[in-house]
């Protein structure tokens, strides 16, 4: 049977490496919608190639583009606007799979719509569990849905799990979290304050979106994926152990408790556990080339400075306290990286920006959807006026 593809978040690296695993097999899957933000261009090249149903922009004046492209073409697939028909699209029956891989907290609502309508749900886009937290995981119980993780780590956590949807952590002892260490593992503070944007997006392993790239910078990336796998897998966070791994070949470990330790293995690329998850249960055909331990050489491994890196620690710290906890710490860094990039902020004031907003914001109980949003709400407006007191300081 052809699974009915979704792919939210076509135009960014997760979207074309999931396009590029789809072509591969073409009797298993059939794209049946595309979203992205505003990249019409890239998306009109995208629906030549795989015909989708439908398309679904953000930006009003991309989708405008994006729909005039498509008649010069003669390509007949229909243009959407905004979220509300992205959740509808999500929600609907002509889709049996999606790709959940739209960054940010801009991903949750077409998440819950596809979780809450029983579909197969690639998770790569952590913020959405990490600001809903139960309410995602019980959409998809409710439903059936099959919730499999997209971030190579917590795919790697997957496989070597007992291999059952639930992903439940039975007999095991400790999960270990690998970090490649991004682009600043060697700098000091001093260098660190000074940091450009270019500077923090340059990846030496992965090739990333620049606020995927900045939160790898300052290892929050690996504090959003310890809250996830504390969510995904039933864990509690001091279950789970974070790792610098800068080789970026093993991509997480899980010790049992009668001593076995289970890696999952490969190359730094997104196409693995893309296709690990399209196919699951089955394994099918990536396009990676065989991982290559005798010209790999060497695998280090080393513990996380925290004192360098103080986000680690808040995402713990923001695990620990559960609740709405996790939906502010996220929402207070995605305005801190977003002023970061736009040069309203420098490097070592995302940290700060993000702890001091934690200090202010109390964690509440999270009983429904709005208990998230407003968590989310009011932790970007004190972010904003943390960022004018951070600035100053940094003066």
């Amino acid at each position: 049977m052809i699974q009915r593809l979704a792919v939210f978040g076509s135009t960014g690296s997760i979207g074309v490496s999931t396009l590029d695993v789809a072509q591969r097999h073409p009797d298993r899957f059939a794209v049946v919608a595309l979203a992205a933000a505003s990249n019409h261009e890239r998306l009109l090249e995208q629906c030549i190639r795989h015909r989708p149903l439908v398309a679904v922009l953000e930006d009003s004046r991309a989708a405008r583009a994006l729909d005039a492209g498509l008649r010069a073409a003669g390509v007949a697939t229909t243009v959407a606007i905004g979220n509300a028909a992205l959740e509808t699209i999500a929600r609907g029956g002509e889709i049996d799979t999606v790709m959940a891989a739209i960054v940010g907290a801009a991903g949750l609502g077409s998440t819950l719509a596809a979780a809450s309508t029983g579909k197969r749900v690639l998770l790569a886009n952590k913020e959405a569990l990490v600001v809903s937290g139960p309410l995602l995981l019980e959409a998809a119980r409710s439903s059936g849905a099959q919730l499999i993780p997209i971030d190579s780590e917590h795919n790697a956590i997957f496989q070597c799990l007992p291999q059952s949807a639930s992903g439940r952590l039975a007999g095991v002892r400790r999960v270990l979290l690998t970090a490649s260490g991004g682009p600043f593992l060697r700098a000091t503070r001093a260098q660190m304050a000074t940091a450009t944007p270019e500077q923090a997006c340059a990846h030496p392993r992965w090739q990333m979106g620049r606020k995927i790239s900045v939160d790898s910078a300052t290892l929050m990336n690996k504090g959003l994926e310890l809250i996830e796998a504390c969510l995904l897998f039933g864990t509690e966070p001091r279950q789970i152990e974070v790792v610098v791994h800068p080789q970026s070949i093993v991509h997480s470990l899980v010790e049992y408790v009668d001593g076995s330790v289970l890696a999952q293995l490969g190359n730094p690329d997104m196409r693995t556990p893309i296709a690990h998850a399209l196919g699951w249960p089955e394994r099918i055909a990536s396009g990676v080339e065989s991982l290559d331990l005798v010209a790999t050489a060497r695998l280090d491994f080393e513990a996380p400075d925290v004192g360098r890196f103080p986000a680690l620690a808040l995402a713990r710290s923001a695990a620990e306290a559960g609740g709405t906890a996790p939906a502010t710490l996220n929402a207070a860094n995605e305005v801190a990286v977003t002023a970061f990039l736009s040069g309203r902020l420098g490097f070592l004031g995302i940290a700060e920006t993000i702890g001091r907003v934690l200090e202010r914001q109390a964690a509440g109980s999270v009983n429904s959807l709005a208990d998230v949003l407003a968590a989310d709400a009011s932790a970007r407006t004190l972010a904003e006026s943390m960022l004018v007191r951070v600035a100053r300081a940094g003066t």
